[in-house]
């Protein structure tokens, strides 16, 4: 008996994988995710300043002030441009512009005269990463340069205590690194949920639910076979982007176990899949299940820890989030990815994951009893 319910469940969902290669939109979509969009979520949005387009209102023409000019340079900063007061706010309005540097009349004698002159830097706040660190960077110059203009040479105070920075995991700070997992992270889940969801839909749509009805077999295995086919499709796609884009093309260092990883990945598949049959028997047609979608997967992405620490978010947020599989995927995922974690770390994690993936699984089966019910 256990063998033809696992014969059963094999051929259905080999039905599954050849019902998956003969729709080419959905391929298109598995390898445009697994690749271009892990690779854009590592390259597109560099913490790190580049070739951050500035300008400069010169209205003391000084060798201060052209000092000052000759501090910004590539690749942090594009060449500056030299401009008038009045084209500030139109290159600010206009988007040319991300800093703007003013440096008022007679900055260069105010200043060794003993007097404190201002000088003013305009940012365009609507660029918030090249904004938030260029602020920061072009504080630096100007106060470098100044400095080291008085005093003829650039003198480093000596403080009294020392503070010695250890970054670990990431020692480059370099978003790649964080970036490119996280968004594989995040299509794992997005993908699984889209393949089962419609898989049971497409089936529902061109009415081949009813021919499996009067076959032999059960809900449950039915059920299965979309599971085991789905998640292998995903399971496979998510090892060819780490090793081929994540480890390969963008030359992320991969510290911890990947076997470790793929049982954490095969472990929320079996969730995630099962949250995707059960979408799937809430929504009647493709586009609504595709507004399901944004519902779930916004909350999911953005609430799981993968782009704000959960600690920084409410308390009955956490609680809630703790319940999806996200949240535990994602808490697994960055100990062996980065910190190179093993089962003695993230074995609560495996644990939370087959819990809620069983309840799932439970949840999904009922609901899906209860439509194959009411198409017969």
């Amino acid at each position: 008996m256990m063998l033809r319910h696992l014969a059963n469940i094999y051929r259905l969902g080999v039905k599954e994988l050849w019902s998956l290669w003969r729709d080419p939109m959905m391929l298109f979509l598995i390898g445009y995710t697994f690749t271009v969009a892990v690779y854009t979520a590592g390259t597109a949005m560099p913490e790190t300043l580049h070739r951050t387009p500035i300008a400069i209102v010169d209205e003391d023409d000084s060798a201060l002030s052209q000092r000052l000019i000759g501090a910004f340079y590539p690749p942090s900063f594009t060449p500056p441009v030299r401009i008038s007061q009045a084209e500030v706010d139109p290159g600010l309005d206009a988007g040319r512009y991300t800093l703007v540097l003013a440096i008022p009349p007679d900055f260069q004698r105010d200043l060794l005269a003993g007097r404190s002159p201002a000088l003013q830097l305009n940012l365009d706040a609507t660029r918030m990463s090249q904004a938030f660190a260029g602020s920061g960077f072009a504080q630096q110059i100007v106060l470098g340069e100044v400095a080291e203009f008085l005093q003829r040479q650039r003198v480093v105070t000596p403080s009294p205590v020392e503070l010695a920075t250890r970054v670990r995991f990431n020692p480059t700070l370099s978003n790649t690194w964080f970036g490119s997992p996280m968004e594989l992270v995040n299509l794992i889940t997005m993908l699984s949920i889209i393949l089962t969801g419609a898989a049971l839909i497409r089936e529902r749509e061109h009415g081949t639910v009813e021919h499996l009805l009067v076959m032999p077999v059960t809900p449950t295995e039915i059920m299965l076979a979309k599971i085991w086919a789905m998640a292998l499709v995903v399971l496979l796609a998510s090892a060819l982007s780490l090793n081929g884009v994540i480890r390969g093309l963008l030359q992320v260092p991969i510290e911890g176990s990947l076997g470790l990883f793929f049982c954490g990945v095969t472990l929320h598949l079996f969730a995630t899949t099962s949250m995707g049959i059960f979408m799937a028997t809430l929504a009647r047609s493709m586009p609504q299940f595709g507004l399901l979608m944004v519902l779930v997967m916004m909350p999911l992405q953005m609430l799981s820890g993968g782009v704000t620490p959960r600690e920084s978010m409410p308390a009955w947020v956490q609680w809630a989030m703790s319940l999806a599989p996200t949240t535990h995927f994602t808490e697994l995922s960055q100990a062996i990815l980065y910190r190179g974690a093993g089962i003695d770390v993230v074995w609560s994690s495996f644990v939370a994951l087959a819990l809620i993936g069983s309840v799932l699984f439970a949840l999904s089966l009922r609901r899906f009893r209860a439509t194959i019910a009411q198409l017969a």
